[in-house]
């Protein structure tokens, strides 16, 4: 993988000054590489790489699960083989397709052939190896069991890829219907509505004596599209800086409590698919980090801040400071609505047997498979809400606009 580019100022032997620019990984292989050419270095300035649109949105939609849970099996195979480390890594760095990844095995690579170990490599790449993946990592790594923590990895990876995609599916066709139909609706009020109003505004001054005012449904209607048209210059940016707003809100701590708080009370069956996602999620991290043999208290603690909803990680916050002062997980799961008792019942038989990792997996099984009967039934519900919302606000701006003409109707007659 090609390194950074970077450009340089140097004389030769003789006093005679050259410029160039050269490819390498640091600044000082690049002077390195110049004194061997005989070169007295002056100056080396790493050139920035253009603007590539292509590259920020791939970082800013971040790594596909997919890639990362194919790079994980194959890194798994490739260490069960006997390959050695650093030939396994270039292996895996040609061959990965992701370039982000390939990027990230580059630089894990490199950090390894320096000494640092495999785990701690890939704290240097947070975007692509987060911290449940890189503490089972390093428990694989501490108990020579790496191709094993490795497979377990991938197989949580693709569990949670699987989940994610049902329910991204399922609501994209609902989404791109109420997108389509809110278009639809201003393209209405913005072209439509106000040959209405020229019509109105025409008859109102061919019938002065006659003159009344509008239904209030027309006004309303009316009163929309003036604002639409006349005023887009406010309305357009009013509503982006909402929607920035929104964003900045959630990205703060007090906007993740009450907007997952929130998620979890959408009527409509919608609180209740958030809240099996969430469990779902949940229950395969915290089984996925017990099998691989990181530290229980870590465990815990990762898979709160993994979870996705500050509701789950304010209940695992309890789970660990009752496992640290030596009580159970399963008590203060019980005391948390968003846990139903069946969780914390099977949380408590895992504990007692011994068998924690074997409960949470079906727990697991068992919320990732309600989620996808949920999703279902949810998308055939959401669709004629969507109907109806769609028609109800359409027939409105019908009703609106023909009001006027049926009462100078009536007054003709």
């Amino acid at each position: 993988m090609a390194g950074a580019t970077f450009a340089f100022e140097a004389i030769d032997l003789s006093g005679v000054p050259t410029k160039g620019e050269i490819e390498a990984d640091s600044k000082g292989q690049v002077a390195e590489t110049l004194r061997q050419r005989g070169l007295v270095v002056l100056d080396v300035s790493e050139k920035s790489a253009p603007v590539n649109v292509e590259d920020i949105l791939r970082r800013y939609k971040g790594v596909p699960m997919r890639d990362l849970a194919v790079f994980s099996r194959q890194f798994a195979t490739l260490v069960a083989s006997g390959m050695p480390m650093l030939r396994a890594l270039s292996t895996l760095e040609a061959q990965t397709e992701d370039p982000e990844i390939s990027e990230a095995v580059d630089s894990v690579r490199r950090d390894v052939e320096a000494g640092t170990s495999l785990a701690q490599a890939m704290e240097r790449k947070p975007r692509v190896f987060d911290r449940l993946y890189r503490a089972m990592v390093r428990s694989g790594e501490q108990s020579g069991r790496l191709e094993e923590a490795l497979d377990r990895t991938a197989t949580q990876i693709e569990k949670m890829d699987t989940l994610r995609r049902e329910v991204k599916s399922a609501l994209m066709y609902p989404a791109l219907v109420f997108l389509a139909a809110i278009g639809a609706m201003i393209g209405i009020v913005v072209f439509v509505v106000p040959v209405f109003i020229g019509i109105f505004e025409e008859l109102a001054e061919e019938n002065p004596s006659e003159k009344a005012e509008l239904p209030a449904m027309t006004q309303v209607t009316v009163g929309v599209s003036h604002a639409f048209t006349d005023y887009w210059f406010i309305v357009f940016p009013a509503i982006a800086v909402l929607v920035y707003a929104f964003f900045r809100y959630r990205g703060t701590e007090h906007g993740k409590v009450v907007i997952d708080r929130l998620k979890l009370r959408i009527p409509f069956k919608i609180g209740d698919v958030v809240q099996k996602v969430a469990l779902a999620r949940w229950s395969r991290t915290f089984a996925g980090s017990v099998s691989a043999g990181v530290p229980i208290l870590q465990a815990i603690q990762i898979t709160g801040e993994t979870s996705g909803n500050v509701v789950v990680e304010d209940a695992m916050q309890e789970v660990y400071e009752s496992v640290k002062r030596g009580g159970s997980i399963a008590a203060p799961i019980a005391r948390h609505d968003i846990f139903p008792p069946m969780v914390s019942n099977m949380v408590a038989v895992g504990e007692e047997t011994g068998q924690l990792e074997e409960m949470l997996s079906k727990v697991a099984d068992f919320y990732e498979a309600e989620v996808d009967a949920k999703v279902k039934a949810l998308t055939s519900l959401v669709e004629p809400l969507l109907i109806c919302f769609i028609g109800g606000v359409v027939g409105f701006i019908v009703i609106s606009m023909y009001l006027p003409i049926f009462s100078i109707y009536e007054h003709i007659r």
